[in-house]
């Protein structure tokens, strides 16, 4: 799958954020007169104002670090009643999923337990075919490994509450044969980590969610983050997601598309979670509490030899000024999310965005203006 719209792509830092009506919510630790490098209250104000919108329904936003922090949230909790949204709400995660998958393998490579330059197909026997040349652990982790996209429902909506399980789109994909060989380039796909979590399921012989619960979530301290499996539902306070929909006389209208089975993003974009607990995963993993430090190098750690790569174990790199940012995006449908972070943590950026169209490839106003103020 390629990258959805968003992407924190560097473009974005092009666009102005105006001057709109005010958010529902704001808060900032800096004072009238912004200290240097602090969060741009006003921009972030403006970035976040007027919602909903045609192409939001609300956007939560928290940023952090030791320049100072901002929190704010604006449009609705749902269209029906109108009232504000949660700003400590639930949500559908999508691809940030990654980040916590990419730190329990690492995890478990701290532990002897996985060896990175050992090819899955040993961890896995018998299910990659001899068309597949040895993929090493590493070159999952940082896209590199050449397998093609697996299947998917044809028709989405019309197939959310049903279950699509993640060996099965493994072996779909598997059977399209290889894309190109291992480390050799780098295409970002979530079948590389849906192949990351049956390899953590098989070397502990627990399930991904446990696992990632027990050696990632709870030690950063994120209570309120969760992997639903096939329940299609968002457990706990959550602002309603939505969809543009095109209808056969070509009316579009939103349409709720809040339950949905994800059971088949499994440890590529699975995971529920809040702005908060996102914060918390940035600074546990960025400090070294979760992954140690030799290992935890590989998030930072972008192949040298492929020209144009970006993406390192979970994370992708992008310089914004003199400052390189870590991060993350994800997009589910009715909702777009992403983390982001200076190494040194004097940045820290999270966003999740009430998405009309999460899954359409151009961009987003409303996102292009939080990632130009937040980064600014």
């Amino acid at each position: 799958m390629p990258l959805p719209r968003r992407t924190l792509l560097t473009a974005a830092l092009a666009v102005s954020a105006g001057a709109l009506t005010s958010p529902a919510y704001a808060s900032t630790s800096a004072s009238a007169q912004r200290p240097r490098n602090a969060p741009d209250a006003e921009a972030l104000r403006a970035a976040i104002a007027g919602l909903p919108n045609a192409d939001a329904t609300a956007a939560l936003v928290r940023i952090g670090g030791r320049d100072g922090r901002w929190r704010g949230s604006s449009g609705v909790h749902d269209l029906e009643s109108g009232r504000a949204a949660d700003p400590m709400g639930r949500f559908r995660a999508g691809s940030t999923t990654k980040v916590v998958t990419a730190a329990t393998v690492l995890h478990l490579a701290a532990e002897h337990r996985v060896d990175l330059d050992t090819p899955v197909q040993r961890y896995l026997p018998g299910l990659f075919t001899a068309a597949f040349d040895p993929i090493s652990v590493r070159q999952l982790l940082n896209h590199t490994s050449g397998i093609k996209p697996g299947d998917s429902f044809d028709d989405p909506y019309a197939h959310r509450f049903d279950t699509l399980p993640p060996r099965q789109v493994v072996a779909s994909a598997i059977a399209k044969g290889p894309a190109f060989t291992p480390g050799t380039q780098q295409q970002y796909l979530n079948i590389s980590y849906t192949v990351l979590g049956l390899l953590i399921e098989k070397v502990t012989g627990h399930s991904y969610a446990t696992e990632a619960t027990r050696r990632v979530l709870l030690p950063a301290g994120m209570r309120d983050t969760y992997f639903p499996g096939t329940d299609p539902r968002i457990r706990g306070p959550h602002n309603r997601g939505y969809q543009r929909m095109t209808a056969a006389d070509g009316t579009t209208s939103l349409v709720d598309v809040t339950e949905w089975n994800q059971a088949d993003r499994f440890a590529a974009g699975d995971m529920i979670s809040t702005t908060a607990d996102l914060e918390r995963l940035l600074h546990a993993l960025f400090r070294g509490r979760i992954v140690p430090g030799p290992q935890l190098e590989e998030m930072f750690t972008v192949p040298a030899d492929i020209e144009g790569a970006t993406f390192s174990a979970g994370l992708q790199r992008m310089a914004v000024g003199d400052r390189v940012y870590w991060f993350k995006t994800g997009a589910r449908y009715g909702y777009s999310t992403a983390v982001a972070a200076t190494r040194d943590l004097r940045r820290t950026v999270v966003y999740s965005v009430g998405d009309t169209d999460a899954k359409d490839e151009s961009s987003n106003p409303v996102i292009d203006r939080i990632v130009t103020a937040a980064l600014k």
